[in-house]
């Protein structure tokens, strides 16, 4: 399959030109839209066809198709039999290189038949975008049964995952035949709730655009991102079972490719604004960016498990060769496993349940804003670095001692609520201030960065999109605030001897 992907990707036109005529030969035996075909015919020997030029111009494509090669190497040292990683992790990772196997014909089908980007053809797009999802769900069951000793058929997640290309397979050469609209919904829009009913709701202040992503498009994107989550942190939980610490650099490689996940998100909660052409060359940067550091990261791990340039001679080796003898030694060298704290089906309701509500959130709610209707690159980029950046932070924090977002408490430092509670009911009182004078903040913030975005002051009392896009900041920032928590907490160990002698030692002299 490595083969394939490297030769389909790495041949561009050669891969475009084959493809057309074997859509013209399908239509002219069967008579069916010439018309269609014809436009195909012409828009493929257009260079707005070359591979992964759908994804933000020719910028996006040299990125995407300069980041095939050092994928390709990050499979082949990840693979090494050193590092000990099960087939279904490996079958995960080398599964990706299927889904971007299947943007290049998707895209091609989507500019020749639909005229139109693949982000706004709905049912070619989230059956690409499964694909990714397939992969991140192999790589974490791959490696939670390697951890924990929990039972995965292999065979069968395989079968399944073959199965699903196959079936995006059918979709992608029979779909423009049996669907002329471009905005068809994948999975016939199962989720998505009446018009009628939309309207309905009360804080829906706009009409959603034809291209508007459905339910179960939504829900492949957000199952991509939590999975790729829980799979960065099952790397980095790798390295205690194999007892190498280069694991946890993996993570840190896998980064960038998580924030390129994130700007597929932001483009698309701006509904494809072709003014965010940016956000799209983003993508395409930390998908290269990602993948040179993932390759490094895997080069690293490699080597700590006894790689050598040796690995990579044609002529048979010495079978006792020390350097093959080292490496044979780690590949035996049982994991530490870990107490199962969850079974797979606990695990997968879990997702499912953040993937439904994160999906009907973003879907409907985004219609009480005014963000993503007036677009607004410095939100955009906000958006692209502030989430990417709290997911670094709790990696840092981890790195450094700490145990991520499980707060409170300040790693090294040993800081938590039990310090402040230490101080009694002056730390107590401490903490509430703080807090306090935190959302007190919040809200001329929230209304500066509203001012900032749609050019007026936010009226909470008589305008509902202004209450709405205040609330949302809000909420937004309060995430973002997780990750202050130990500095609020300072805060409120450094207030709490204050409060105890300026408040509650005058408030007991009145009582006296």
């Amino acid at each position: 399959m490595l083969l394939l992907c490297a030769l389909l990707l790495a041949t561009g036109d050669a891969f475009v030109v084959p493809t057309t005529r074997l859509l013209r030969q399908t239509a002219s035996q069967r008579m069916m839209f010439p018309e269609m075909m014809a436009d195909f015919t012409q828009a493929a020997s257009s260079s707005q066809l070359l591979s992964f030029t759908d994804q933000g111009q020719n910028l996006a494509g040299i990125f995407f198709q300069a980041s095939l090669l050092p994928y390709l190497l990050f499979l082949y040292f990840l693979q090494f039999r050193g590092n000990r990683l099960n087939d279904t992790a490996n079958l995960g990772f080398q599964y990706v290189l299927l889904f971007v196997i299947s943007t290049i014909p998707s895209g091609i089908v989507s500019r020749a038949v639909y005229g139109t980007s693949l982000a706004n053809v709905d049912y070619l797009h989230g059956g690409a975008e499964s694909l990714l999802t397939v992969a991140n769900v192999l790589i974490v069951l791959g490696l939670n049964s390697a951890m924990t000793q929990q039972e995965t058929n292999h065979s069968k997640s395989r079968n399944i995952a073959l199965a699903i290309a196959a079936a995006f397979t059918g979709c992608l050469v029979a779909g423009p035949q049996l669907l002329s609209d471009p905005h068809t919904p994948f999975l016939a829009g199962i989720g998505n709730l009446p018009t009628e009913w939309v309207q309905q709701l009360p804080f829906v202040f706009h009409n959603e655009p034809d291209n508007a992503l459905s339910i179960p498009t939504w829900a492949i994107h957000f199952s991509s991102v939590f999975e790729y989550l829980f799979a960065m942190n099952l790397v980095w939980q790798y390295a205690e079972v194999t007892q190498n610490e280069k694991w946890k650099g993996l993570t840190w490689g896998m980064l960038p490719l998580h924030a390129s996940g994130i700007c597929a998100c932001t483009y698309h909660f701006f509904y494809n604004d072709p003014s965010l052409q940016f956000v799209v060359t983003s993508q395409a940067g930390l998908t290269l960016l990602g993948n040179l550091t993932c390759m490094i990261a895997a080069f690293r791990l490699a080597r700590s498990n006894g790689w050598t340039v040796d690995e990579i001679n044609p002529f048979p080796k010495n079978p006792t060769s020390p350097t093959g003898l080292v490496a044979d030694g780690i590949a035996a060298m049982p994991l530490q496993t870990k107490p199962i704290e969850q079974s797979n089906v606990e695990l997968a309701a879990k997702l499912a349940g953040a993937t439904l509500v994160s999906s009907y959130l973003m879907k409907y709610g985004e219609l009480g804003l005014d963000v993503p209707f007036t677009v607004n690159p410095a939100i955009a980029t906000a958006m692209i670095v502030g989430i990417p950046a709290i997911t670094a932070y709790q990696y840092y924090r981890k790195s450094s001692g700490g145990e991520g977002f499980k707060m409170p408490s300040m790693g090294d430092s040993g800081l938590s609520m039990q310090d402040v509670k230490k101080y009694g009911l002056a730390g107590t009182l401490a903490y509430v201030l703080t807090e306090l004078a935190f959302w007190i903040v919040a809200f001329p913030v929230a209304g500066t960065a509203l001012y900032q975005s749609t050019g007026h002051w936010p009226d909470v009392f008589n305008d509902n999109t202004d209450r709405a896009a205040v609330l949302a900041f809000i909420f937004a920032g309060a995430n973002i605030a997780r990750a202050f928590v130990p500095v609020r907490l300072g805060a409120a160990l450094a207030l709490a001897p204050w409060v105890d002698e300026n408040i509650l030692s005058r408030m007991n002299k009145s009582s006296d």
